[in-house]
């Protein structure tokens, strides 16, 4: 049995910042995650993706905000389950909950926080017959290592952020990226829409829209892929390429924890966001991607903000009898000492001397 004060069901960005945020009030946190490594989606589907609404952070990869967030709270020592599927969660008599993986390991601990983002999840394909024959012989549904593509032909399919994004990270890797979307307007960051469309005026991406991929030609790997037209009068072409890749998102499932007895809304968890981002079920959370309430934005930079106040309200229901004075941690450190700012001083005092 693994006792802690705080499980967190889910190891991505989210999951990874609340046990900063707990950290500071001197709560333990154990994380349980299915993936093998830290990160969730960052670090299994797209480590090398841009990020561009990180606060201080112009751009950066994915995988590297894993990292930066690891560093973050190496000081407050989290244990990990890593590998292992959260399957079961029992309350106590006294309140705490036990929560089990799908290998049978226990967790013990007064709060639960669900930070499964969007949880189990599988790429949504597009409907093309063969598409099957390609997968992992030119088909990729997700881009891991760009350098992949590098000095190659790629055709990116879809329409949203993800489609929109790569196509202008690999117009300075790829030979050629041809971006296919089946409609005239965009549905991703009007900044992005606004990258491709100059990218594609300087022939850097070659933009198709009104059209779709509707086969896939090749002997053993792919060769080329056929573009239908919504104008008749264009028909069908055939485009050579090396690796087609359609982004059309991915299809989110709950799995284990939407039978835990949560109130669910549209494969989401439905939380108090006036308040403390706390279930149906009290002393259990749930924060980032995986809840949902009135105006929620499924933004990294939300869960940060969630993860705060859900730590406040958590800190209050295992000490009931203490009073937490919140404190900078300009002024407190990250390890709660109380002179940092006394010691910052005398460094300055130090330098000028």
């Amino acid at each position: 049995m693994i006792k802690t004060d705080m499980i967190i069901v889910g190891a991505g960005p989210t999951g990874l910042f609340t046990v900063f945020e707990a950290g500071l009030l001197k709560l333990k946190c154990h994380l349980i995650d299915a993936l093998p490594q830290p990160g969730g989606q960052c670090s299994e589907i797209y480590p090398k993706k841009p990020i561009y609404d990180i606060p201080g952070f112009p751009e950066v990869l994915a995988g590297d905000l894993v990292s930066n967030l690891m560093e973050q709270i190496k000081a407050f020592e989290p244990g990990f389950t890593l590998g292992e599927r959260a399957e079961t969660i029992d309350k106590q008599e006294d309140g705490s909950f036990i929560v089990t993986t799908n290998k049978g390991t226990k967790h013990h601990a007064p709060v639960v926080v669900i930070a499964g983002g969007l949880g189990s999840f599988e790429p949504r394909k597009p409907p093309i017959p063969n598409i099957i024959d390609f997968e992992d012989k030119g088909v990729a549904y997700m881009i891991k290592e760009p350098e992949v593509y590098r000095d190659k032909k790629v055709v990116i399919a879809g329409g949203g952020d993800s489609a929109l994004d790569w196509a202008i990270f690999l117009a300075d890797v790829a030979s050629e990226v041809s971006l296919v979307h089946r409609r005239q307007e965009f549905r991703g960051a009007l900044d992005s829409v606004e990258k491709v469309e100059e990218l594609s005026k300087i022939g850097k991406i070659k933009l198709v829209t009104n059209a779709e991929i509707v086969d896939l030609k090749g002997e053993e790997d792919l060769e080329a892929v056929v573009i239908r037209h919504k104008d008749t009068a264009l028909g069908e072409e055939i485009k050579e390429t090396d690796y087609f890749i359609p982004l059309f998102g991915l299809s989110p499932k709950l799995g284990p924890i939407g039978d835990w007895g949560l109130e669910i809304e549209k494969n989401a968890i439905k939380v108090d966001n006036t308040y403390d981002y706390q279930t149906n079920i009290p002393g259990v959370y749930a924060v980032g991607d995986v809840n949902t309430y009135p105006g929620k934005l499924k933004l990294i930079l939300c869960g940060f903000h969630e993860a705060a106040i859900m730590c406040q309200s958590a800190y209050q229901r295992i000490f009931p009898d203490k009073k937490y004075v919140m404190k900078y941690t300009t002024v407190s450190g990250v390890n709660g000492f109380d002179g940092s700012r006394k010691e910052a001083k005398k460094e300055v005092v130090k330098s000028i001397n």
